[in-house]
């Protein structure tokens, strides 16, 4: 059966061009530190990063007249640009065809808790303004005939308010922003990795001057590594998430982030016991996520052991054929592992399934041209016998075709086209998956201007930790673009966002030092043997399943690398390769700060929530399973108290602190009033500019 869209339209939403850069442009000075001779670039704001959010920050603080650079990776070649699902989304304030209700939605992105008010708050207000802005340049959201904007269920958001315009929607908002970028004249440095911030001052004073960062373009015989100097009073960090954390990962190769970096800041980190698993496949082929419709076109899921034989392992797990299917079709808007959903034969029995056979060695396939497989004992499948809510769904959508392919390609055709532009047909062959680390819901803890600690630092998209525990599918894209608007709208309100006039001090000298130090050639430590080790323990110890005393071991052995690297440093894989081996130290030292927050949160009695389930024989919770024993995976349940409160994380000096604070509150009740606040806008009073940030 082909598709009823016109082949044209499916290759326009799968291949997204992106804009070419510009040429660079020539290194206007040069400072002799430490026998390098560093090029030294000035800017107002430097935005570490160039995905959707570092692009938002970089266009609205240059439409505001702020001086500003953008340092990437690898422009276009991160999470936002690459990773995503069959629908990626972006959410409306629209509830129930009964227009906007923001509290509403503030309460739905919150209510996993562990969340700030205020920041769900703003998030929620803002989702209208981010959506018209991308509109207006050019994502194409798609419409009903009368303006409406098309919308459907996701995930921990039963209401309906997420949009899309495919699988390609975050690459798209990227393109957009951009070419908004190029248009401006923002400079955009390719192949450029920021690895240090410098400061100078103390205690409350202390603030952000610029960053040192290996540079491609500018390695030289008399500065081999390409390190450069960026002077700037402000920063963005908007790098994204960790993504080489876990061996078992859907993000892109390279996600590095910035957390171990903002912690050797001294910048504070929050709710890094909080990330998002769920099945898809691996970056070792193409990293994608499997919700949506993959899974509510009802493919048949097996495995196959070494010997080659297949394995229909969901019928252990639940009692009937109906109820079997169904759960499998929930994974498309109840896609992250949760919990709760272990109970009760839900959906996240799926998750639990699939963890035990790749655990056992047995590789899990989606075969797309089967339906479902019957329960032994139980009737064969049959569209029409599934719970309701699937039912309806699927009748609604038309989809009562015979095969799950033929279903899929009548829902959602790009999701077949997305694969077939990597070479893999899932049209006719089964398509190998499992469950992966997907998405860090924690990171740089931020006020609700996206102000970090550390005065002029700013963190915005994935960087910044103000997920919670069970954000809405999509909504971390709406939050990077609000708080990308709201960082460059601070900064410029700042009147900070100039080039600075001298750059050079002992503490550049100091730092550069320090960081050359660092890549020692002879160090037992290689990248490969660094990167081998954290991600084995990260993802052993540290997955959707994992227990107290496994954690508190993986903790100690990720103390004492990092004790290992601080005396020997770390060896570079190739020569003049700088930026991959910091990455793979600050990474260490990142995974050490994760596994150090939960531990305290498991040490403390905490409870089984978005993330994980922290097994226990004290557990209250036992899942079960129609012929499985499932009792090793009896864990305990989150406490209502944990809800209220965040696990805030910070280097001193060479140790980890630990501190918990509540969440902030957000009063409902109170109203504005136009003419009593106006004057604060126009006076720019809203920016709370004397404020210290976090520091209050």
């Amino acid at each position: 059966m082909d598709s009823a869209i016109p082949q044209e339209i499916l290759d326009a939403l799968t291949d997204i061009e992106m804009p070419r850069l510009r040429a660079d442009e020539a290194v206007p000075e040069m400072l002799e530190i430490a026998g390098l001779s560093l090029p030294v670039y000035r800017t107002g704001c430097l935005v570490v990063g160039s995905g959707a959010a570092g692009l938002r920050a970089a266009v609205e603080l240059k439409r505001r007249g702020g001086e500003v650079i953008v340092a990437s990776q690898s422009a276009w070649g991160g999470t936002s640009a690459c990773s995503g699902s069959d629908k990626q989304t972006l959410h409306t304030a629209n509830t129930a065809d009964h227009g906007d209700d923001f509290q509403a939605m503030a309460r739905a992105i919150r209510a996993g808790g562990a969340m700030d008010e205020d920041t769900a708050y703003i998030e929620a207000v803002g989702s209208p303004r981010m959506m018209a802005s991308l509109q207006y340049l050019g994502l194409p959201l798609p419409q009903d005939r009368f303006g409406a904007t098309l919308r459907y269920k996701t995930d921990h958001d039963e209401t309906g308010r997420a949009t899309s315009c495919g699988p390609r929607t975050s690459r798209l908002m990227v393109k957009v922003l951009a070419e908004e970028a190029l248009r401006l004249d923002v400079p955009i440095f390719n192949h450029t990795t920021v690895v240090q911030l410098l400061t100078e001052g103390e205690g409350d004073d202390r603030r952000v001057t610029g960053a040192l960062a290996f540079r491609k373009a500018d390695r030289s015989a008399a500065n081999p590594y390409g390190l450069v100097l960026f002077a700037a009073p402000n920063a963005v960090l908007a790098a994204g998430g960790p993504g080489e954390l876990y061996r078992d990962s859907v993000y892109p190769n390279g996600c590095f982030g910035t957390l171990g970096l903002a912690l050797e800041a001294g910048i504070e980190l929050v709710n890094l016991t909080e990330s998002q698993f769920g099945i898809g496949t691996r970056r070792e082929g193409f990293p994608w996520n499997l919700s949506g419709t993959y899974v509510q076109s009802l493919p048949h899921i097996y495995s196959v052991d070494a010997e080659g034989r297949e394995h229909h392992f969901l019928a252990r797990y639940y009692r009937t054929t109906q109820e079997l299917a169904s759960n499998v079709f929930r994974k498309g808007y109840q896609w992250p592992f949760h919990a709760t959903r272990m109970l009760d034969f839900a959906s996240s029995l799926v998750d639990l399934a699939i963890w035990r056979e790749s655990a056992a060695g047995r590789r899990v396939f989606m075969d797309f041209n089967r339906n479902p497989l019957p329960v032994p004992g139980d009737q064969p499948f049959d569209l029409t016998r599934l719970d309701e809510d699937v039912r309806t769904y699927l009748g609604t959508a038309g989809a009562d075709q015979e095969l799950p392919i033929d279903r899929l390609r009548h829902m959602n055709p790009l999701a077949i086209e997305l694969y077939r532009r990597y070479k893999v047909d899932i049209a006719a062959a089964p398509l190998e998956f499992a469950v992966n680390n997907q998405h860090m819901n924690g990171g740089i803890a931020v006020d609700p201007w996206g102000r970090s600690n550390l005065r002029g630092v700013y963190a915005a998209g994935e960087a910044a930790g103000t997920h919670g525990v069970t954000r809405p599918g999509g909504s971390a894209l709406n939050a990077g673009q609000v708080f990308g608007t709201r960082v460059g709208e601070h900064i410029g309100a700042s009147r900070t966002a100039h080039a600075p006039e001298t750059v050079g001090s002992e503490a550049l000298i100091s730092a550069v030092t320090d960081l050359l130090a660092r890549l020692n050639t002879d160090s037992a430590h290689s990248v490969k043997s660094v990167r081998d080790e954290v991600q084995a323990r990260m993802s052993d110890h540290a997955g959707v399943i994992c227990n107290g005393a496994d954690v508190a071991d993986a903790l100690a052995a990720a103390r004492e690398l990092n004790r290992k690297l601080r005396a020997d440093g770390i060896a570079p894989e190739r020569s003049g390769d700088g930026a991959r081996a910091i990455q793979w130290q600050q990474m260490a030292l990142a995974s050490e700060a994760v596994l150090a927050a939960l531990d305290q949160y498991i040490s403390q009695g905490g409870g089984s929530r978005g993330a994980r389930a922290i097994c226990s024989d004290d557990g209250e919770a036992i899942p079960m399973a129609r012929d499985t024993d499932l009792a090793a995976f009896r864990f305990k349940t989150e406490r209502e108290i944990d809800k209220q409160t965040q696990i805030l994380v910070r280097l001193e000096g060479e140790e980890l602190k630990i501190a918990t604070r509540k969440n902030r509150s957000f009063d409902e009740s109170a109203r504005a009033f136009f003419e009593r606040d106006w004057p604060d806008w126009l006076t720019g009073r809203i920016f709370d500019l004397d404020a210290k940030g976090l520091r209050e």
